[in-house]
């Protein structure tokens, strides 16, 4: 039976080149679509890659880790104070770069004649640039240290107050169980967030001064972690989620709903354009193949007519579409792999105002192009299996044929 399909292959791979025009025609279209496909699916996963990047790092972090509870009632009583050895262990995991602290929570902030409501964020100045970048963002001032008792305010609210550098900021609000929160701090820097919420209403103090301004000695409302490939956040949840199971783990498909459900919609809408273009290429394949059907007539009927079996003659003919399809993949995702990698290394930047846009939303104006494994070898399984599927009409007729018709044709 080996040797069978051995002689099956052989006598396949000397047929196709019997009609090299037939051949190298459909072979041209199989490698145009290819790199057509590669192209595109590279830069649409690099572009929704950055994208996703971008706005976990903007704030929210890959992962985030809270009191049970805290992410459905946002208080300060859902608190909790953080435990240097799980730290450890967390730290120990491979996708995991990174880990800060936060207190987070609501106050009235106000000038000398204005007040406006605020978001109270205690940060570890450390540590949190290495997570969200926080101190690219300054426009004014200089960046907290961890014994400052001053204030970094976000450029939005400072104009609302009509505050300046060095200016004073009062804030009054509910600290930990219920306790009077106030105090009035100087002003040691302005940044701009590209959020345009968020920058109406952040102000960022030291985590210790924090932890001081609501009564919440080393309590912290999350912990934020970096890790190095945002796409494995959700097994790197349940690792951590294994580790600390009194606490809860969220990965930022679940703190950004909004976002995963756009990057979903942006894939599906990327596997329609797809769908079109493997059609083109079935019509390409099948045109071939009913051309093939016409042509050989009569050296099937010789074949049926001599003692071949007409499975046989099938599996011949399945193996000659397979064997086009396959070298017309292969040679389009050769021809791709030195296009995407020359991109990969050099990103096509963004001009004009679709810059200016990327820019306010805090995005990167650069189209990247994935490099991921699967870009390149899923195109090739794609075509063959389409293949495949339009191989079973020649089989029909295979099977059918009668040899007499067949010479007479």
């Amino acid at each position: 039976m080996t040797s069978d399909f051995i002689l099956y292959i052989k006598l396949a791979w000397r047929n196709i080149w019997r009609n090299r025009r037939r051949t190298l025609i459909t072979m041209a279209s199989v490698v145009f679509a290819v790199v057509l496909a590669v192209l595109l699916n590279s830069v649409k996963e690099g572009v929704l890659f950055k994208m996703q990047e971008n706005a976990v790092s903007f704030y929210t972090g890959a992962i985030q880790i809270h009191k049970k509870g805290y992410w459905e009632e946002k208080m300060l009583d859902n608190a909790f104070s953080p435990n240097k050895k799980d730290n450890i262990q967390i730290l120990k995991l491979d996708e995991v770069e990174g880990i800060t602290s936060r207190l987070e929570s609501f106050a009235l902030a106000a000038s000398e004649d204005l007040t406006k409501g605020c978001m109270i964020v205690g940060i570890d100045t450390e540590k949190e640039s290495l997570i969200t970048n926080v101190e690219s963002k300054l426009t004014e001032g200089q960046f907290l240290t961890p014994t400052d008792r001053s204030i970094l305010l976000t450029s939005g609210l400072a104009e609302y107050l009509d505050l300046q550098l060095n200016d004073t900021l009062v804030l009054l609000g509910q600290g930990y169980h219920g306790i009077n929160a106030a105090a009035k701090y100087p002003i040691k820097g302005i940044l701009k967030l590209a959020s345009p919420e968020l920058n109406k209403q952040l102000v960022y103090l030291p985590l210790a001064l924090a932890q001081e301004f609501f009564g919440a000695e080393n309590r912290v409302t999350a912990q934020i972690l970096k890790i190095k490939n945002i796409n494995y956040a959700s097994s790197v949840t349940k690792d951590i989620q294994q580790l600390l199971p009194d606490l809860e783990v969220m990965d930022w498909k679940i703190l950004l709903p909004q976002l995963s459900q756009m990057l979903k919609g942006e894939r599906v809408e990327n596997m329609i354009f797809l769908g079109i273009l493997y059609l083109l290429i079935s019509f390409g394949i099948f045109g071939t193949i009913l051309m093939m059907l016409m042509e050989r007539q009569y050296e099937f009927g010789v074949l049926t007519a001599i003692g071949m079996l007409n499975r046989n003659l099938s599996v011949i003919v399945v193996l000659e579409n397979i064997f086009i399809s396959l070298l017309g993949s292969i040679i389009g995702t050769v021809l791709s792999i030195p296009v995407i990698l020359y991109f990969h290394l050099n990103p096509i930047p963004v001009t004009g105002d679709l810059k200016e846009t990327y820019e306010n939303f805090g995005f990167e104006p650069v189209f990247y192009f994935s490099i991921d494994p699967w870009i390149f070898y899923s195109q090739t399984v794609v075509v063959v299996i389409i293949a495949l599927v339009l191989s079973f009409y020649p089989m029909l007729k295979l099977w059918r044929l009668e040899p007499i018709e067949a010479m007479r044709k």
